[in-house]
């Protein structure tokens, strides 16, 4: 019954949206590092032997992030193994064998990259090294009217908030997807922002992909809320009547 009052059109991704080409939207993907992350670096050279002891951090599981809440365990968006990486610690700094310690917060992958390579060359202790880089917690949170709450952890470093509601089971029936929140951190700074997903001018919002450590929360609508409260008003009251049926029955059948 109250599935049958909910607006269909509330119901529906971009209602609005017809058969068209939408435009790149440009926004910068490439996410800065930041303190308290978690980096494989990967360096390679001309000779493997000496590029070995590079490699051979702490083990961190990408997986291993504990479930609380009622939220599951965190989702691989792409698979992810446990893997080897470096922390970034309060003060923004890795802790890198050799070299010692390194500047990683604030920077992207690309810069944190060059200065690896660079010190490596310029102090002369590889040739023509390579150095890779991956983030191990690049995660997004998904809370509320979903499915699935979870923690979704994301292998290939880029995610739209559809595809983050996806891995979450989508958003239920009672959920409002015209008012999604999104909560982002940056450099200590908490900004939010509401996307509706009923109109298709979400597609070209600058927050429509999202950044590691987004929280995405789906709000209730009125119709689950007043499910909720009715059911919690009526539940006890029809236990109670039903407890004093039983009570009177049973005296009933001991006088008799």
């Amino acid at each position: 019954m109250f599935a049958s009052c909910v607006n269909t059109k509330k119901a529906a991704y971009f209602n609005n949206l017809s058969d068209t080409t939408l435009a790149a939207i440009k926004v910068d993907f490439e996410p800065v590092i930041q303190k308290n992350d978690m980096l494989q670096i990967n360096v390679s050279a001309l000779n493997p032997a000496e590029a070995a002891m590079y490699n051979l951090p702490n083990t961190y599981s990408a997986g291993a992030v504990p479930g609380a809440g009622g939220m599951t365990q965190p989702v691989m968006a792409g698979g992810a193994n446990p893997a080897a990486g470096f922390l970034v610690n309060q003060e923004g700094y890795i802790q890198y064998p050799v070299l010692g310690r390194i500047k990683a917060a604030g920077l992207t992958k690309k810069a944190l990259t060059d200065t690896i390579q660079n010190q490596l060359v310029n102090r002369k202790l590889l040739v023509d090294p390579i150095v890779s880089i991956r983030f191990l917690n690049y995660r997004v949170t998904v809370l509320g009217e979903v499915t699935h709450p979870a923690v979704v952890n994301v292998s290939s470093e880029k995610i739209s908030v559809l595809e983050a509601l996806g891995m979450a089971g989508d958003i239920t029936i009672y959920g409002k997807k015209d008012n999604v929140l999104l909560i982002r951190e940056e450099n200590g700074v908490r900004t939010t922002r509401r996307l509706n997903l009923n109109d298709a001018a979400s597609l070209n919002s600058p927050y429509f992909y999202l950044k590691p450590n987004d929280i995405v929360y789906v709000e209730p609508s009125k119709s689950k809320v007043a499910t909720t409260s009715k059911a919690n008003t009526v539940v006890p009251i029809v236990l109670s009547a039903l407890s004093l049926v039983v009570i009177l029955v049973d005296r009933l059948v001991v006088n008799n």
